[in-house]
């Protein structure tokens, strides 16, 4: 029987094959990437607990990764700018309406471009 962390890490897994791009799990990067990209979830460090008594119980803040890989990456938008680059993900919570919120990563996309117009 899986151990809870297990269960936790093999959903996770769960989800992100379900994405377009392929999902692996534990894997060394391999040579060639998919040309959908490729998605590699490492099970990380589960931390120390915290500990609640009566009854006893241990709270963990599991940190997982996954890595996203794209391969050949087009970072001038086929011309339309100088270059392109993606910052570390910053989670957020999504307010929706009547309902709980929505966790969320934004990753801002640094577009570098020049123009003769400072209105262009």
């Amino acid at each position: 029987m899986p151990t809870p962390r297990e269960s936790i890490l093999t959903a996770l897994h769960s989800r992100i094959s379900a994405l377009s791009a392929t999902a692996l799990r534990g894997e060394v990067l391999p040579g060639r990437v998919p040309a959908a990209g490729l998605l590699i979830l490492r099970g990380g460090e589960p931390g120390e607990p915290k500990v609640t008594l009566s009854p006893l119980r241990y709270h963990y803040q599991h940190r997982a990764e996954v890595e996203a890989v794209v391969q050949g990456a087009d970072h001038t938008l086929s011309g339309h700018c100088d270059w392109m680059e993606a910052q570390a993900p910053r989670p957020v919570d999504l307010p929706v309406e009547g309902a709980a919120s929505v966790k969320a990563a934004v990753i801002a996309v640094v577009l570098h471009h020049t123009n003769a117009d400072p209105l262009g």
